[in-house]
Order: C-alpha cells, then structure tokens, then sequence
C-alpha cells in the first residue's frame, strides 16, 4: 500500500475550520462546504477556541455532521487547527477560515491537484474579496530585503518590477499557477505525509506567521508550496482589514500589531538567527523616519501620520521585549494587556 492509494484513507478530505466568536460567517462558510461537497467522502471539524456567542449550539444544531472540537481557552490559529490535524482521516487536509467560503468546484479541483502533484507539499487558491476584488493569495518568503521594500513603499510604487514586488508578486499574472513560498492560512490544501515529515504548526506562534513557518518548514523537506488559482475562495477578513488604515485606532487594533510583530520576531529567530537584530533595527529605523519627515509638516494628516510612526516604534520595542528578541515566546493565549 502506497501512500498515494487513496483507498487506504476513509475520507477523500478532512476540512478544518476554526472558529473564534465567528457565528454568522461561520455558518455561510459552512454551508458553502455544504454546496461543495458533492460526492466527495469529507470529514469536517469546527475548532472552537471557547466562543461565547453561540457558535457551537449553531454548528451542533444545524451542521450535525461536523464534529465540533472545543477549547476552554483560545488556543490562537495554529494550535487550534492541530488538535483537528492529530484526528484527522483525510487523504488530504483543507484548512479553511470561518469567513472564507467556497467557490463551485473547489474542493474537487483542490483534490484533482493534490493527486497530480504528488511533490506538492501544501497548496492555496486565488482568494478574493465579496467584491471579487482579488487578495494576496501567493507570497514568497519574507526577507530583510523584502520586508525594506514593502515598508519603504517601494514594492507599492513598482508593484509590476520582479524586483520591487517580489514579495506579494504583484508582477505576476494572478491567473497562472506558480510554484511560491507561502499561501495564506485563509485556505490551503496538504499532504499528510508532509506533516508527519516536519510537524504540526508550531504553537510558539499564537496569531500570525505560524502558516509562513509550516510552508517553510515543508518547503525544506523537499516539497513544493503551489498557488492555483482555479481555486476560488472569497475570504472577507481581507476586505475588512483594509479598513484599517492607521494606527491612531483602539487599543486592541493596536495589540494586534504587537502580537504581529512578535510572530515577525519569532519567525525571523528561528530561521536566520541573530538576524532578526537587523528585522527590529529596520523596522524601528524606518518608523522613526517616517515620523520626523510627517512631523515637520503642518498638513493635520500628516502630523497624524507621524503619531502613527511614534506608536510603530513604542510597538515594535514592546514586541522584543515581549518575546526576548524572537527568542520565547509569551504564554498562550496572549492577551490584550
């Protein structure tokens, strides 16, 4: 028996979704499953990380067969989705958010590749907004390099160079597959085998990078991370993050940028080093930048936008101290304090 003989699994596709005080979505991407099940055999869990909104009475009532995993804690992402991963049956696994739902033959095309590709370690499709506006659905792998040219603006102003756009590939065609470094976790497809190779995801990372990690870690045991986009998810946490367009938010907007940064910290630590002196130097130095070029200025927006800067740095200083330079990471589950 083989590991590509798929009558050696009960289920075609295990489907994960975690859900965090998500009821509403939750129940549209649910019954988007529903639509797309067609007759594939598919197992499918609901992780909730102790909702207090309804979701389980929700998903018990009128999904009965979902099987619902509950945590009395909020476990973040990564984590959460592991205790499905450890009881999951599937020839393939599918990973999809409780506000991503799927397009017409998207499980089927996501199966059909998976079977092809057999050096295919993890996969994603093209995600889009209830717009159809399209999302960043395949990125490579941060680097300093990178991370200067987004922050910089450079890839912003040159998103059709190879060079500048490197990041997001805002120069590639959307609707070619590509071999890339990582998909966002709003949907993915993978194979076992490859996590029995390189693990679960990695707990230390409670919100944010812990999918750029897993990629990373499949893509050194020698599996390739693909996007194809006839894979189609909308996905509207990506519609409501651009909302989001300074920092001169609320207090919990603003911890969300700290948890990210301290996952940025964590990633950078375990996979290069001492470099993440340099990630912590860049970002405070282009902060501190942007901040004295807006403050001179008399422009009301811009003396915002310096204010803005000013907290980036207050942020990302909390952030090292918080994780010891990307060394520990803070107890589980992290909290707004």
């Amino acid at each position: 028996m083989t590991p590509e003989d798929s009558s050696s699994y009960p289920f075609d596709l295990s489907l994960i979704i975690v859900s965090f005080n998500t009821r509403e979505v939750l129940r549209e991407s649910l019954q988007s499953v529903a639509r797309e099940r067609g007759d594939l055999r598919l197992e499918i869990f609901v992780v909730d990380n102790n909702s207090h909104d309804g979701s389980v009475a929700m998903v018990e009532s009128e999904f009965p067969e979902a099987q619902v995993l509950r945590s009395e804690v909020n476990l973040g992402f990564g984590s959460a989705n592991n205790l499905a991963l450890e009881r999951a049956q599937g020839r393939f696994l599918v990973l999809l958010n409780s506000d991503a739902f799927l397009h017409p033959r998207s499980l089927q095309l996501a199966l059909q590749h998976m079977q092809e590709n057999p050096e295919t370690g993890l996969a994603g499709g093209r995600l889009v907004g209830r717009d159809s506006e399209l999302q960043p659905s395949a990125r490579m792998l941060p680097t300093i390099l990178s991370d200067f040219l987004v922050m910089s603006g450079l890839a912003h102003k040159y998103s059709k160079s190879r060079f500048f756009g490197r990041f997001d590939r805002t120069w590639a065609d959307p609707m070619q597959p590509a071999e890339v470094g990582w998909v966002p976790g709003a949907f993915s497809i993978i194979r076992p085998e490859a996590l029995r190779k390189v693990g679960l995801f990695d707990p230390d990372f409670f919100l944010y990078s812990e999918e750029v990690d897993l990629c990373k870690r499949i893509q050194n045991a020698g599996y390739k991370i693909m996007y194809w986009p006839d894979i189609v998810v909308t996905h509207i946490g990506g519609e409501s993050s651009r909302q989001i367009k300074t920092l001169a938010m609320s207090s919990s907007g603003a911890q969300l940028i700290r948890w990210s940064m301290r996952s940025t910290l964590l990633y950078y630590r375990k996979h290069h080093g001492a470099k993440v002196w340099l990630v912590k130097m860049l970002e405070l130095t282009l902060f501190r930048l942007t901040s004295l070029r807006n403050s001179i200025s008399s422009d009301p927006q811009r003396k915002e936008r310096a204010q803005v800067s000013r907290n980036m740095v207050r942020l990302m200083q909390q952030a090292w101290k918080d994780t010891n330079g990307g060394r520990v990471s803070p107890p589980r589950p992290w909290s707004f304090d």
